[in-house]
């Protein structure tokens, strides 16, 4: 069960907004197309991509482990973890910017794939600590062209400012993109105290619960805004939700 914060430290830590120390939000929306994909997708048929970019909070390892072992209890096994922190996770793959297209372009015979991405960000994009640099939307959106293709492709993008991957290019019919913050936005819970950040928190508490990538999406944003509103942040994060119309329906694996 996940740890919530009820002392005054754990609320110091959890305002931590999660944009590395150093436009309005595009809008929800559906693509429009004639031709629906499957809904149902076979757990085992599934190529998922998970990775912690940075490694100054545990609460970005402690995010990908977590999703990674609810897609394994779902019969997931194609499963590429990339980490920041290599001596904590030395199986995993260092999260280099081309360690992470080459995983995202590696789906070989898979039939949806899930890209989940959990770090600082910016206004460009997605801190990775190990490549000192970004992952930014033209990168994330040319992988996955070039991995997924038109297969039934979920993307969550857990970080401060991580509404700018909803480019027009991003927004395609085959996807399903979360994002955890609008463009203009930070997101919470990435104080070195963090066991996860806000959004992770919420995502992972109501994974199990929903059938579909839009009904976890979308209780998703509602736990988030519940709980910033518990922890009494002024400015909210406004996470961001784009459903293509031709995976409305796409069932989460196992389900």
């Amino acid at each position: 069960m996940l740890v919530r914060v009820v002392a005054l430290v754990a609320l110091l830590a959890s305002l931590v907004a999660c944009t590395p120390d150093s436009d309005a939000a595009p809008p929800d929306g559906r693509a429009t197309t004639p031709a629906a994909l499957p809904a149902s997708i076979p757990a085992a048929r599934w190529h998922a991509v998970l990775i912690a970019g940075d490694n100054n909070s545990p609460a970005f390892d402690n995010g990908v482990d977590a999703l990674r072992d609810r897609l394994m209890a779902r019969g997931v096994r194609d499963i590429h973890l990339l980490t920041s922190d290599p001596d904590r996770n030395p199986s995993a793959v260092v999260a280099s910017a081309a360690n992470v297209s080459n995983a995202l372009r590696n789906a070989g015979g898979a039939e949806a794939c899930l890209a989940f991405i959990t770090s600082h960000g910016t206004e460009d994009g997605v801190v990775l600590r190990q490549a000192n640099g970004l992952i930014q939307p033209g990168t994330l959106d040319d992988a996955l062209d070039a991995g997924c293709g038109a297969l039934p492709t979920v993307v969550v993008v857990s970080a401060c400012h991580s509404g700018v991957f909803l480019t027009s290019a991003m927004r395609q019919p085959n996807r399903v993109v979360l994002t955890a913050a609008a463009s203009d936005r930070v997101s919470f819970g990435c104080g070195e105290g963090d066991r996860f950040t806000y959004y992770d928190q919420c995502l992972l508490q109501q994974f199990d619960a929903a059938t579909t990538w839009n009904q976890l999406a979308q209780a998703t944003r509602a736990c988030v805004q519940a709980l910033e509103k518990t922890m009494g942040v002024r400015t909210p994060s406004r996470p961001q939700i784009f459903v293509g119309s031709a995976v409305a329906n796409l069932r989460i694996p196992g389900r």
